[in-house]
């Protein structure tokens, strides 16, 4: 029997999957490596990148068993977050939403380490000299569920 848990916040994390992996495909197919397409001069082009390591390029430049260190996080957070999540009341949403979140870019990004060896980013963001590293929606999903993490665990609850 199903429970009243909070397993059904996956389905946001398999949309976030889905939407992530079709975006890549789509940027693969109609980008050239590295070479900037304005899409907000000034301020946003797509600009397709290989990311080896992690969040900001961390560790892209080591030897190789990055990948296969990023993917066994990303497994065992996942695995983590789904296990929380069946053991959450499904009405806890301010745990839930992040979860699904992080799962769903953890995922992603998964998905492209085992597929290619690296992870596809193409969001490229900057002002005049600053750049911010180069994302994808899976990045993008993980960084707003820790922060969500963050900022809905400071909001005072309301009693029902």
């Amino acid at each position: 029997m199903l429970s009243a848990n909070a397993l059904v916040w996956l389905w946001l994390s398999l949309v976030l999957i889905l939407l992530d992996q079709a975006s890549k495909l789509y940027f693969i197919a109609v980008l050239d490596y590295g070479r900037s397409v304005p899409v907000i001069e000034g301020f946003w082009n797509w600009t397709l990148v290989h990311n080896h390591g992690a969040a900001f390029s961390f560790l892209a430049g080591a030897s190789g068993w990055q990948r296969w260190f990023f993917s066994a996080l990303a497994i065992g957070i996942s695995l983590l977050l789904v296990h929380w999540l069946r053991q959450m009341p499904r009405g806890h949403w301010r745990e839930a939403l992040p979860f699904a979140l992080i799962i769903g870019g953890a995922i992603g990004n998964l998905i492209d380490r085992l597929r290619f060896g690296y992870v596809v980013d193409f969001i490229h963001w900057y002002w005049r000299d600053f750049h911010w590293p180069v994302f994808n929606i899976a990045d993008a999903s993980i960084v707003t569920g820790a922060v969500g993490l963050v900022v809905l665990s400071l909001l005072p609850r309301r009693n029902a």
